[in-house]
């Protein structure tokens, strides 16, 4: 992960709810062995669909993806955080996630902002306006900005959260932050449970 502390960008206006993570990210996929490629399988189905809004010229390059309610519920697959991610965004703005979601997203470089809903649908019916509507999301202030349409909101976002996308730490950099402490734990283990690992390992 790379460390983040603002994200400036357009958005794409997916005015839809209760996207679950099926639809992000189409089962087929699933069967895939490498962890790349995935952005050719984001919204899949829909963007088969020539006037879909991914597919529309005035939004390429952009880097956040703002939803209605209820973005990316269902099944757990972490592939749809994935798809999004390598697909280019950086962000999703919605007034609720999916729990599981929300979760994989913060663990994968994705910034999940969860706007109140009048915030969220004046953002993006003004994205809709104007596709070269500039927003500054900071990771810092927890704060959305749109200068051009005097936009302004707050968002939550845990105090553990923010530090790790701050710091761009995955589960494994977070571990690892604890290296020394857990190399002197290491060393005050009593020899017989260091023999029995061994013995373990061995069967």
């Amino acid at each position: 992960m790379e460390p983040v502390e603002i994200i400036t960008g357009t958005a794409v206006p997916l005015d839809r709810s209760d996207v679950d993570t099926d639809q992000i990210i189409p089962s087929d996929w699933l069967k895939r062995v490498e962890r790349t490629g995935f952005e050719r399988g984001l919204f899949a189905e829909w963007r088969d669909d020539p006037d879909f809004v991914l597919n529309r010229e005035e939004h390429s390059g952009a880097n956040i993806l703002i939803a209605g309610p209820q973005f990316g519920t269902g099944s757990s697959r972490e592939h749809a955080v994935w798809a999004l991610h390598q697909y280019g965004f950086r962000a999703v703005i919605s007034p609720r996630f999916g729990d599981i979601f929300r979760n994989n997203a913060t663990k994968n470089g994705l910034v999940p902002v969860q706007l109140g809903a009048e915030g969220g649908r004046t953002l993006l019916e003004a994205v809709q306006r104007d596709p070269e509507l500039e927003i500054v999301i900071d990771i810092e202030l927890r704060t959305v900005e749109a200068q051009a349409i005097d936009f302004l909101e707050s968002f939550p976002l845990e105090d553990a959260i923010q530090h790790r996308v701050l710091n761009g730490l995955d589960d494994i950099a977070l571990t690892m932050q604890h290296a020394d402490d857990i190399a002197h734990h290491e060393t005050q283990r009593p020899s017989w449970m260091k023999v029995l690992d061994i013995q373990r390992a061995a069967d």
